[in-house]
């Protein structure tokens, strides 16, 4: 019965000797070595965080828009991985792959310049999308829009545009959103297609339509390959947007947590 008491003490006496300084820098690297594994993993594997560089997604995004990207949305594919991951020897194709919809707002990897681009998915495998006198047809089907505003803003380069913003719903799209027109066949991109849509492609636009290097311009991305998918932009978290406030100019200001 007098051991016990004794070999209790001596465990406590044990546990009360300081670590060394060796033995806390080790615990502390073993844990940020963890901790680096995991984020590592989750934003290769889960989320992403992006900028908005450009306007061409105006008036859903706007320059300096922050945007968190579920990357696994779709599945997994070798360009939805983060470097150098991108780069290993990985096969080709998506792992628990599912089917985008019309109207999803989607972050991909250019195929002809491999710039991560983010528009709007406006044509599926099989469709044919075709833009006259500035106004969308599906399938040979007309979209209808609503006009909501008429206004002017300047561009963060410096230009005041005029735009009309519509509302519009595609086809198979549980919402509307809206589009920025500057004008109904002036523009370039007014006058396209009919594009027809090859097996195991997708076709992009962007919300400001008339400003927009998407899928019908000459240089644009052209048809993406559902594997150069990255992953559905699904939240705005914050905006460090900064407009001109100058009286007559539309101005959004900063804008937080917007679900895309």
């Amino acid at each position: 019965m007098s051991k016990k008491p004794k070999n209790q003490s001596e465990a406590d006496a044990q546990e009360d000797v300081p670590k060394t300084r060796k033995q806390i820098i080790v615990e502390e690297a073993k844990f940020f070595a963890g901790l680096s594994v995991f984020l590592l993993l989750f934003f290769n594997l889960f989320f992403g965080h992006f900028k908005i560089p450009s306007e061409s997604m105006q008036p859903t995004l706007e320059v300096g828009d922050r945007l968190f990207v579920n990357k696994a949305y779709y599945g997994i594919s070798r360009e939805s991985l983060a470097w150098p991951f991108r780069k290993m020897p990985l096969p080709d194709g998506r792992v628990f792959s599912r089917d985008p919809k019309r109207g999803d707002v989607i972050v991909f990897r250019s195929p002809k310049s491999g710039v991560i681009m983010i528009k709007r998915l406006t044509g599926l495998p099989g469709d044919t999308i075709e833009t006259r006198r500035g106004r969308l047809y599906v399938n040979g089907k007309l979209i209808e829009r609503t006009v909501q505003s008429e206004f002017s803003y300047r561009e963060h380069r410096g230009s005041v545009q005029d735009v009309t913003q519509y509302a519009e719903q595609l086809p198979g799209e549980k919402n509307a959103h809206s589009i920025f027109e500057r004008n109904d066949g002036f523009y370039p991109l007014d006058n396209k297609g009919p594009f027809i849509i090859p097996a195991g492609k997708l076709f992009f636009m962007g919300d400001n339509r008339d400003n927009s290097e998407d899928s019908r311009a000459i240089n644009g991305p052209g048809f993406v390959p559902f594997d150069y998918v990255i992953g559905k932009a699904q939240l705005m978290m914050v905006s460090f947007n900064k407009c001109d406030k100058t009286e007559g100019l539309r101005c959004p200001g900063r804008r937080i947590f917007i679900k895309l």
